[in-house]
């Protein structure tokens, strides 16, 4: 089951984490431009980083072409790989006065799967959807709320501040655009990026913690911070 609400006040350390890129290694989104190539010819990224559409817009667009099974779908879902020490990490953390949060601009869809596999329970903000056959996956807006984004669904700034209310103690881990804004709202020691989100604040000269594997956020936090 997949929990809606930040963890309560009584909590003393809060990680709040994107999804695709970080908890796995790749994208679903870069998986199925690779899957079916012909989507990448509609342009709908390529609006959305010239400013056309909104990240949400372009993201279920691109998963409503998808002319695929569920089954392949599924396939790709399972070639994300989700680190194999994620739920090992989580436990850890929460042993060590950590809990976990995902805010995803991502579609529940193949999160809650990939989070269902490996048995885990935290809570999981992302944009609804479901897998329609003939019409791909569709996705759309969450309901309206306090963390509520019309550009990405997901308001994983306001994520991070109502985090911040509960606790100072609170961690951010990106990869993408998206998490730029939520990673500045953290000091550089419980900041942690890879990708794009490392080459940005590399450029802006914020201080950041690299990592690969999510374990290596886990067993940083528990090293410097326990």
């Amino acid at each position: 089951m997949v929990k809606k609400k930040l963890p309560s006040q009584s909590i003393p350390g809060i990680l709040v984490t994107d999804f695709d890129g970080t908890v796995t290694k790749h994208d679903f989104y870069d998986l199925v431009c690779q899957e079916f190539p012909e989507i990448s010819t509609h342009g709908y990224w390529q609006q959305y980083e010239q400013g056309q559409i909104t990240h949400f817009e372009a993201l279920r667009l691109i998963f409503s072409s998808i002319h695929a099974t569920e089954d392949q779908l599924l396939k790709i879902v399972g070639k994300m790989e989700i680190d194999p020490r994620f739920a090992e990490a989580v436990s850890v953390l929460k042993k060590n006065g950590w809990a976990v949060v995902i805010a995803s601009g991502g579609c529940d869809w193949y999160i809650r799967r990939l989070l269902k596999d490996q048995g885990v329970s935290i809570p999981m903000f992302a944009n609804p959807g479901e897998f329609v056959s003939r019409q791909g996956l569709q996705m759309r807006l969450p309901e309206k709320g306090p963390f509520f984004s019309a550009e990405i669904g997901v308001n994983k700034l306001a994520i991070v501040r109502d985090a911040l209310k509960k606790t100072s103690r609170v961690a951010f881990a990106g990869d993408g655009r998206p998490d730029l804004a939520p990673a500045l709202l953290i000091p550089g020691k419980r900041r942690f990026a890879k990708s794009w989100l490392a080459k940005k604040l590399h450029e802006i000269n914020e201080k950041f913690q690299p990592f690969d594997t999510w374990w290596d956020i886990s067993e940083n936090l528990i090293k410097k911070e326990s």
